[in-house]
């Protein structure tokens, strides 16, 4: 797309905040009444109709004002947005507030979510912290009846898998009891592959639980996000542009199904398009029709190497760009500081 002047990338920039502002169509009289421009109304609407011809802007009637395009939000996020912060009493805020939670993991999720819907007046999304490799902290052997046995794994960071067993013939608690710390002292630290080489140093009965241990740590590596918490649907609900919509029905129902949800969180956290660390997904670009209506904003928080998770804003394609991306952001070195001062200590 031809590149705008910058008198036009100005201008664009001040239509994207004050349709954001309004969710009504921007005219050149707006602009220089509400801005004070140094310009006149007709210089402005000459440029307005250079936008449009350029694909950044549209005009949805003949006599209406200009509204951004999906490539006039791109450019405006990828070149146009200022680094931004939060405000100093907000930071300090939102840090008294996850200080009250103490080493509360749930609440800490249900913190940031809340804080992400008031700031971005969107709905958000927050996965707990989830192993980038998953490896054993502990393993339980509970005799139940007869043969079965609840084989209980513990991840490090904390998370647990459960699963029941039918072994070949009925064993005492005792048994089980040290099979599993004869199996935790070996394989304790260890992901999948590496309990799997362990395989020659175990009993009998250990060996029924080692094709069992190994493929719920695969499981779990494999799994896109933990727990996820939701905050601010009625945000998205409220937007007039979604009000009795089915646009607004088919984006939320990305949030609300989970294995559709934790697709679009595995695609979107690898792409490239990002800004600060921060992606930005507008329009549905990349196949996903049901957000076309729709913009998805996604971050990353925690430990590399150790656990990690995701933050995630929706929203309309005019939300508050600059607002919701500070905020996220912020959460997330809030987040990862936490996550490495509970779960680093925890090993």
């Amino acid at each position: 797309m031809q590149e705008p002047s910058e008198r036009q990338r100005f201008l664009l920039a001040l239509i994207v905040h004050e349709y954001a502002r309004t969710a009504a169509p921007v005219g050149s009289r707006n602009l220089v009444e509400h801005y004070n421009l140094d310009m006149s109304s007709a210089t402005v609407r000459n440029e307005l109709a250079a936008l449009t011809e350029m694909g950044y802007l549209r005009q949805p009637h003949t006599s209406a004002g200009r509204v951004p395009t999906e490539e006039g939000y791109r450019y405006f996020v990828g070149r146009l947005m200022q680094e931004t912060s939060l405000p100093d009493t907000v930071r300090h805020t939102i840090t008294h507030q996850f200080s009250q939670m103490h080493n509360d993991v749930d609440q800490w999720m249900k913190l940031a979510a809340s804080v992400l819907a008031f700031q971005s007046r969107a709905a958000s999304l927050v996965t707990a912290p989830h192993p980038e490799v998953t490896r054993l902290k502990h393993l339980e052997l509970i005799s139940t009846r007869g043969r079965q046995v609840l084989m209980v794994v513990v991840i490090v960071g904390g998370e647990i898998r459960q699963r029941f067993l039918t072994l070949s013939e009925p064993v005492t608690q005792e048994q089980l009891s040290a099979t599993a710390d004869a199996i935790t002292r070996l394989c304790q630290e260890r992901d999948s592959a590496g309990v799997r080489t362990q395989r020659s140093a175990f009993s009998e009965l250990a060996l029924e639980f080692i094709d069992p241990l190994v493929e719920a740590l695969g499981q779990s590596n494999q799994t896109a996000a933990g727990e996820i918490y939701l905050d601010g649907l009625s945000n998205v609900l409220a937007e007039p542009e979604f009000t009795n919509s089915e646009e607004a029905r088919r984006a939320l129902r990305v949030l609300e199904e989970r294995s559709v949800l934790q697709d679009l969180l595995a695609r979107t956290v690898q792409t490239n398009n990002l800004v600060g660390g921060v992606q930005v997904l507008i329009g549905g670009e990349g196949g996903w029709d049901d957000l076309r209506q729709s913009s998805l904003v996604i971050g990353r928080y925690g430990v590399p190497g150790l656990a990690t998770g995701t933050l995630g804003v929706l929203g309309p394609m005019r939300m508050a760009y600059g607002r919701t991306i500070s905020t996220m952001r912020f959460l997330s070195g809030l987040l990862s500081n936490l996550v490495a001062e509970t779960l680093v200590d925890e090993e």
